[in-house]
This record gives C-alpha cells, structure tokens and sequence, in this order.
C-alpha cells in the first residue's frame, strides 16, 4: 500500500529537504542509475496580494537558502493569475514579484489579461521570466505580438526541462470587453490539448523526456489533459483555486495514454499558500517519486526588505482609521454574506449618493483586522482598479442578476460568486433560488420587489464598477455602452472606501447584518413580501 506522507510543520527545510518521497511508478523504471532529482517552487493564483507576495518572498529565500543535493535540480514556476485589475502600479509590483522570487515562466491567467495589451507589453520589459501560452494568438499588429511563448527550454546542470503553458480556454467569460481580447485569441480546450500534444512531440524529438506544463485551466480540465495526453510528467496548475495536498491517485495523480504518471499540482489562492514539489525521474523521463508539499505563508513574516522594495513602488499608505472589530471574514468569500466586503458596497453606495450598490463578491480578496487601516490593507481588500458607475436600474435587472449569482452556490468552484449589496437584503437557498428581495428607501422604509415579477420599469440609482456594467461574469448582459448609465467616474471602489473611512472619524466595527442569507434547503420557508 502507497504511503503519502504529508508535512503539517512550518520547517520548510524538513518539508523539502529531509521528505521521503513516494514511489509512484515502480513498474516503470527501467534504468535505476542515476535518478534525475528535483525540487519545484511553484505558485498560482496569488491575485496581485502584495502583503503575500511579501510572505512568499520569506519562503522563497528560505528554499534558496536551504541546504542542497548537488544532483538536485531546482525551478521556480508559476501558472497563472500572479497580476490582478488594471492598476499598472500594482501590476508592477506583481511583475517585479515574479523577477524577486527567480521564477522562470509563468502561464498567461484571466487575469494577466486585465491588463491591455500595451501596458502588459511594457511590463514585460523588465521581466526575468517568460510568459506561456501555446494556446494563444496574437495579433501581429498587437503590442504583445512576439511577446507571448508556446514553451522554453529550462537547462540545469546538464539537466533539460520542456516546460509549456496554456491560458484558459474560458478566457472570454472571465475577461469580457477588453481591448486584450480583441488581440488575443485563446483556443477552445479541444484545440489546446492537440497543441499541447504536438509540443510535447516536438520537444521530446529534442531528446527532451522531462515535461512540465504550466496549466491556468482548472483542475478538471488538468485531469482530462493528464489522461488524454502522453508524454507530460507534471502539470502546476491554477484557475479553480483549489488546495492540492499530497499525492494522492484519482485525485492529482493519473496516467498518459501510455501508462506514464502524471501529477497535477495547485496552491489554491490569494497567494495563502505555495507549493514545492520533489520527484525524481529515471534517466528515460518518467516519473519514479514524488513529494507534494502546500505551504501555508500566513506562517512566514513579511521583512523589512520586502515591504521596502514594494513601497519604493506604490509609496507609503496612508493611515485612514481603525477597526475595534471585525467578524471573522467568512470560509468561503464568493458564496456567503461577507461583511467585510458589504464595507465596500456601503462605501460605493455613500460616496456616489445613489439608492443601492452592488458589488460582485470576486472583488473581494482580503479581511479587515482589529487595528490600524491604511490605504494599502484597502487595495489588498479591493485590488481590481475598476471604473465606478452611476447607473439606473431595473428591478428585473436586479432579480436577473441575483439569480445568475445565485448559481455560484452550486457551482464546483463557487464561481462567479454571489452578488454583495448595500441599500437591499436578499434571501437565497443553497441551491441557488432566489426566495425573497427587498430595499430600503431614504428614510429607511423596507420595500419589497416581486421576485417572480419584477418591475421592468421601475428602476433604482445604483452604484457599481464597469465590469459588473458591461457584462463581465454575465451578471448582465454583455454590452460595451449600456444605456442605463448615468455617469462614469475614473476611481476604483477602493478609493471610494479610503474615503468612506477617512469620512466616519471613529472606530469601525464590522459585523454581519444579514443583509445577504443563504438558507439550507430544508430551512426554505420564506416567502416573498
């Protein structure tokens, strides 16, 4: 019987270093001389998460500083969603994450498309790693053409590793009306998996038998590739956020066409955690060990060199107020009520002066803590750098977009997530049916909307960012000029909320108000007023 070990300790060195690995494919080796090992830093996901970035600098060093097996190969990856929104700022941050930590490649995510096309181009400038997408067609007018590569070819001591990327083939549901997808196109899953296959031949006909993809698909389209592709050993994944820990057979490891082992692997999300991966290879390139560890960075601090190096590119925060106390942030921010996150809908909805706010709960990405609150903490919260609105909107909207949230809670990776609200209350059960909807006017009188018929002319001023607006998740419908637009601004909700707190000169306490609940099934009782 298989034994997976796993490594609960914060002992990186011990995690990596002092592990027993697993034999995974005794039946395949066929040359037990000279076993090619090797150690992988990986990342995914990390959202643009500065102050994890910083913690995650702490556990790269402590992998490079470790003592190393000279026949040890070490690489760095990452696939995919390091950046997040479109401030350049942050987004610089996040570029010069990747060069501070020393990884290698990174995969093309949804969200290293927030970014258009000229202002990813200039990143990449001053990047020290390249970025993968065999999956990708780019415009040759586009100011990423040439910028984007199928694979490269990672050489260590001798050692040569193919490591390939691809973008998600949902591209276009995550990243909607974005000048990056008028550049560049992302293939459908049938076509990436032909093209992966075809790269793997190409590099193995190199003499190239140790191949890494580095796949931002989800971890159900990893699975599939696993299976329906040969000659891949590894593939770090992203997109579905989950936390893969161990290895573990059915789960994240599978079988090639031929019978080969394949290990998928992925971090979850928000930069929480990062992963090092130990296998080792018989000198044919198949999979003889492996060792998957998840380490969670919450454990490591943030030092001094790196809160610098950051603030050298965004500057020092601004003190805005205090927290005296906050409700735990809850386990699952895209399907439940959160209250850290309905702050930011009160914020949108106070300092645009309309009726209600709504607020998609991807925006949110972080937690309010007793203490201090600084501009910084705000953007960790609300990173995207979305344009705020003034809009005019439908009861039938509103119901229409409540429902499409509402899909999240039966979704496998609760994604787009439910939709947060000031200025209204909503009751749902978890399978997603909208049961009862209500808002409150100036004086704060209760007023019910008929879920099963609401009004198409009744409308409500409603502040949300264009994303929401234009169609982004398919909340609504997608349209680049709604004509329910009173007025655009140009700042993001996180400047509303710097605002907003500035503006209340007193401690804030964040508690949850039931504004959103999702009832169990078997509690649903509700009807609407």
């Amino acid at each position: 019987m298989m034994n997976y070990s796993s490594y609960p300790n914060t002992n990186l060195q011990a995690q990596y270093i002092n592990a027993n690995q697993t034999n995974i494919a005794q039946n395949k080796i066929k040359d037990k001389n000279s076993p090619v090992k090797t150690s992988i830093f990986y990342v995914n996901d990390v959202h643009g998460k500065m102050t994890n970035m910083e913690r995650i600098k702490t556990v790269s060093d402590i992998f490079d500083k470790s003592p190393k097996d000279e026949n040890t190969a070490r690489l760095k990856l990452a696939s995919g969603d390091i950046i997040l929104g479109a401030n350049f700022i942050s987004n610089m941050v996040a570029s010069k994450f990747l060069n501070w930590i020393g990884v290698s490649a990174n995969a093309v995510g949804n969200h290293e498309l927030d970014v258009v096309p000229s202002r990813l181009a200039e990143l990449l400038k001053n990047a020290n790693y390249k970025l993968l997408a065999i999956n990708a067609t780019v415009s040759p007018s586009s100011p990423m053409s040439g910028k984007i590569q199928n694979s490269i070819i990672e050489e260590h001591d001798g050692q040569k590793f193919g490591i390939i990327g691809i973008a998600p083939s949902d591209m276009t549901e995550r990243v909607k009306l974005n000048a990056s997808m008028k550049d560049i196109k992302i293939d459908d899953f049938d076509t990436t998996v032909k093209k992966v296959q075809a790269e793997v031949n190409r590099l193995k006909s190199q003499g190239i038998n140790k191949i890494i993809l580095l796949s931002h698909s989800g971890l159900k389209s990893d699975r599939r590739i696993a299976q329906e592709t040969d000659g891949i050993d590894i593939i770090i994944g992203g997109h579905s956020h989950d936390m893969i820990k161990d290895v573990k057979k059915g789960e994240n490891l599978f079988y090639s066409k031929s019978g080969e082992p394949v290990v998928i692997t992925q971090a979850g999300k928000d930069g929480e955690n990062v992963g090092v991966l130990n296998v080792e290879w018989t000198a044919d390139g198949v999979l003889s060990k492996v060792q998957n560890n998840v380490v969670n960075t919450r454990k490591f601090n943030r030092t001094l060199p790196s809160r610098t190096a950051v603030e050298e590119i965004i500057g020092k925060p601004e003190v805005l107020g205090t927290v005296a106390y906050a409700d735990p942030e809850p386990k699952n921010r895209l399907i439940e009520n959160n209250p850290h996150g309905n702050l930011i809908a009160d914020a949108m909805r106070q300092e645009l002066g309309t009726e209600i706010a709504i607020l998609n709960a991807g925006n949110i990405r972080g937690h309010f803590d007793v203490g201090k609150v600084d501009s910084r903490l705000i953007n960790d919260i609300t990173p995207f750098e979305d344009k705020m609105l003034v809009a005019n909107i439908s009861e039938k909207d509103i119901v229409d977009a409540l429902k499409v949230g509402g899909k999240s809670l039966v979704a496998h990776n609760s994604k787009p997530g439910i939709l947060l609200v000031s200025g209204m209350k909503y009751t749902m059960n978890d399978k997603g049916e909208l049961l009862s909807l209500s808002y409150f006017d100036k004086d704060g009188n209760e007023h019910g909307i008929d879920i099963n018929n609401p009004d198409p002319n009744h409308k409500l001023t409603c502040a949300m960012d264009d994303f929401f607006a234009m169609g982004g998740d398919n909340y609504l419908p997608s349209n680049e000029n709604p004509d329910f637009i009173l007025k655009k601004y140009d700042v993001d909700k996180n400047k509303l909320a710097c605002d907003y707190i500035k503006k209340m000169n007193k401690p804030i306490e964040i508690r949850d108000d039931k504004r959103v609940t999702i009832l169990k099934s078997s509690q649903d009782t509700v009807k609407n007023s």
